[in-house]
């Protein structure tokens, strides 16, 4: 009897896989949901599949010697910094990932932390609750027309929270290797050097993705270049702030106030200097979710893999070469 094809879901903590099942069923795939946490748990649970699915489980060259088979990697999210890119292109292995599905959702919770800061709002409300009724420890506020918002990279995230902010008066300034200082975005930010976005901004926000080149980009050089008093908000990977030097920061009165919703270590451990400071706001990694971007996310991740699968034109690839390289070795078999 014909064993249907494979996709591994390797680790997903969604609570339900039923549009996954579905799209699988309907494209003839079996699926397989495990819980793996390393590599040797994706190797075990992925023997013999045909595409995989992964939230935060380890795809290393390891892993994808191991699965000589594998045709695809499929990310639910955008960074796909828990794959080797290269090793998968080199075996011909697709590595996809869902790159705007959140774009409202993590611009909205950029900009809900940005307001909570430049209003006081973590420090009013913890005061208030231990009988304060004082505006003292959240000064000074400025209006947001007075404000300057600096956003650390531009890309489809980044212009959304700068457009949203500029409808709230704020004024914009950005960095981003894809425009040169001078120019203006053509959404409205300018655009500034990277030296010039620490040291203009009142509160920066941050837009990057976590690769080697951004690992503690902000560290304790960048505070230093930074006005003191800065606010600043993280939605975007928690390894591209220094995270003791933030607390440095904070404990110097550099940084004023901290608006976080990415760690270094996830979850956030109870032990973390951060918990002591009044004016950090805290949220556990949840700027990606609204119930729109919940259900995109799955079908869209698994329908990348699907059709790479399937031969057909795939809307997210980071690795197009991977597919130029199996074509190729297919045509050599044939």
């Amino acid at each position: 009897m014909h064993q249907a094809p494979t996709v591994v879901i390797t680790d997903c903590d969604h609570g339900s896989t039923d549009i996954e099942r579905a799209l699988a069923r309907e494209a003839g795939y079996e699926l397989v949901v495990a819980h793996c946490a390393s590599e040797a748990d994706v190797i075990a649970a992925a023997r013999g599949a045909t595409a995989i699915l992964t939230q935060y489980a380890p795809v290393s060259a390891a892993v994808l010697s191991a699965l000589p088979g594998l045709r695809a990697v499929g990310r639910y999210g955008v960074g796909v910094d828990t794959v080797d890119v290269d090793a998968a292109t080199s075996r011909g292995v697709a590595v996809c990932n869902v790159p705007d599905y959140g774009t409202e959702d993590v611009s909205d919770h950029a900009i809900a932390h940005i307001v909570a800061l430049l209003r006081g709002l973590p420090t009013l409300d913890k005061g208030l609750r231990r009988g304060v009724s004082d505006l003292g420890p959240a000064q000074p506020l400025h209006r947001f027309s007075a404000t300057t918002l600096g956003l650390y990279g531009l890309g489809l995230i980044g212009e959304a929270t700068a457009r949203k902010a500029r409808g709230l008066g704020l004024q914009t300034i950005g960095s981003d290797p894809r425009f040169s200082p001078g120019e203006t975005t053509p959404d409205g930010t300018l655009v500034v050097t990277p030296e010039g976005l620490l040291e203009q901004s009142d509160i920066l926000s941050l837009h990057l993705p976590l690769i080697p080149q951004t690992k503690h980009l902000i560290d304790d050089a960048a505070f230093a270049r930074m006005k003191h008093g800065i606010k600043i908000v993280n939605t975007c990977r928690g390894g591209v702030m220094d995270t003791a030097a933030l607390v440095r920061a904070l404990g110097a009165g550099v940084v004023s106030a901290a608006g976080l919703d990415v760690f270094e270590e996830e979850p956030l451990p109870l032990t973390s200097e951060l918990l002591g400071f009044e004016q950090v706001l805290l949220t556990p990694h949840a700027a990606w979710y609204s119930e729109e971007s919940f259900s995109e996310l799955k079908r869209r991740a698994m329908q990348n893999i699907l059709d790479v699968c399937a031969g057909r034109e795939v809307r997210n690839t980071v690795n197009a070469g991977a597919l130029a390289t199996r074509a190729s070795e297919e045509r050599a078999d044939v």
